[in-house]
């Protein structure tokens, strides 16, 4: 079934409840005068509660209206924050060197307003210690603490143990510039 309300001829139903151009109720009336009230205000009748009974059809410009509720729609859109997660993968033996500059990467996602997932990659006999990735997450996560919180608590899922940062919902978060997005 379509979303698009129906005007004019569209309108199959014997009678109708009829709100005017103004917001005033006009009472329920057949079809047929309807149309007419329509055709003298130049503006047209659109259903606008279809599954009433009788259906509820009002006076009005649909161009109009149409092009008021597209902009509502496109505003909305606009407004609206898309959620990124951004994947950073350690080793459980990882140099304080290169453990500084992945921390640093978790930083700038925190900061630019993104989720981070921190997987640390297993191999041969480190999967046997579990504690050594969860000692270097939970470091990782006081590390960045002033940043963002610990989402999901890190979890051991086959050679990998996974955990979601989140930044603070400090007021709003910050605006996304293709810059920043293109910054992986």
């Amino acid at each position: 079934m379509s979303t698009e309300s129906r005007i004019n001829d569209r309108i199959r139903v014997p009678e109708v409840r009829l709100v005017g151009a103004e917001g005033e109720q006009i009472g329920i009336v057949s079809i047929g005068e309807a149309m007419r009230l329509a055709q003298e205000s130049d503006l047209d009748l659109v259903e606008v509660a279809p599954t009433a009974r009788p259906p509820v059809c009002k006076l009005m410009d649909y161009g109009k209206f149409k092009y008021e509720s597209d902009q509502k729609r496109r505003e909305a859109r606009k407004n609206q924050v898309q959620t990124v997660i951004k994947e950073m993968k350690l080793r459980p033996k990882i140099d304080p060197h290169d453990y500084e500059t992945k921390k640093g990467h978790v930083v700038r996602f925190l900061k630019a307003g993104d989720k981070v997932k921190i997987t640390i990659m297993f191999r041969g006999r480190e999967q046997s210690r579990p504690e050594l990735g969860i000692r270097l997450l939970q470091r990782l996560s006081t590390d960045v603490a002033d940043l963002g919180y610990v989402e999901a608590q890190p979890k051991q899922d086959g050679r990998n143990m996974t955990m979601v940062m989140a930044p603070h919902k400090a007021g709003a978060k910050p605006q996304r510039t293709p810059e920043s997005a293109s910054q992986v």
